[in-house]
């Protein structure tokens, strides 16, 4: 049977590539960031993630998808993983993985839920949880590259210390604000109480609805539609929300 053509620039990005993991930097109690050389990376766009495959010596391989973290930078490529509990994969990229180690790595994947910096329309990011890595790879091209668009983000996160990139989003960035809000516990003086994301603080933080912002979220399954439905009930346009949810995977 013949096989269909694949296009040279899509066959190199869904070909395997060795990474090297060369530094990482722990972000929270169970979150780490993971930067890799990946020889001859073909470059990617925020909001695209990978795919990291590991096989053990018996031959036994699994693999999961990561968002991308970092804006382009030549052939290093940085992941935040997140421990997830009795998972297969996540305890060892985050605790294990030291540098020098290899691991295998495919992509980058995705063309929907990415940003480029020629757009001009402003910018509003939903994050919840480590929903916000892909957001931060956004935030992080804006800069590098000095786009215009205008960026707020509003993130989300159970307890102060689940918060990912503290100290990098609370350096001043021109252009972009930052809103948190916590569901389960806020810090001492915090003045909005603990609780689930609102409408009132989409419309508090984000984008009034005549500035037609691209509109950009990411968590899980039951805080993206959450979120969704209460950005399309303030008035947006469903046309430019574009939503990214991850659930349970084996970790």
């Amino acid at each position: 049977m013949a096989r269909a053509a694949v296009p040279r620039r899509l066959g190199d990005r869904l070909r395997w590539r060795v990474a090297t993991l060369v530094a990482r930097r722990e972000e929270t109690p169970v979150a780490t960031t993971l930067v890799l050389e990946v020889p001859d990376w073909p470059g990617h766009l925020p909001g695209q993630h990978v795919d990291v495959r590991l096989t053990a010596e018996d031959g036994y391989s699994t693999q999961r998808s990561y968002s991308i973290a970092s804006a382009p930078d030549g052939d290093l490529v940085q992941l935040t993983v997140q421990q997830v509990a009795d998972g297969e994969v996540s305890p060892y990229l985050a605790r294990e993985l030291r540098p020098g180690d290899l691991l295998e790595l495919r992509g980058p994947v995705g063309g929907w839920f990415v940003w480029r910096a020629a757009e001009p329309e402003p910018v509003l990011l939903v994050a919840g949880g480590s929903g916000i890595v892909p957001l931060m790879a956004m935030i992080r091209t804006r800069r590098t590259l000095g786009g215009r668009a205008p960026f707020r983000l509003v993130y989300s996160v159970r307890i102060p210390e689940d918060r990912l990139y503290r100290s990098e989003l609370q350096r001043p960035d021109p252009g972009v604000d930052v809103a948190s809000l916590y569901t389960r516990r806020a810090p001492d003086g915090w003045p909005r109480p603990p609780g689930r994301l609102t409408a009132d603080d989409l419309a508090g933080a984000g984008w009034p609805v005549e500035f037609a912002p691209s509109v950009y979220v990411c968590g899980p399954t039951g805080f993206v539609e959450h979120a969704a439905d209460l950005l399309v009930d303030l008035g947006h346009d469903p046309q430019r929300i574009r939503t990214e949810r991850f659930g349970p995977s084996g970790g």
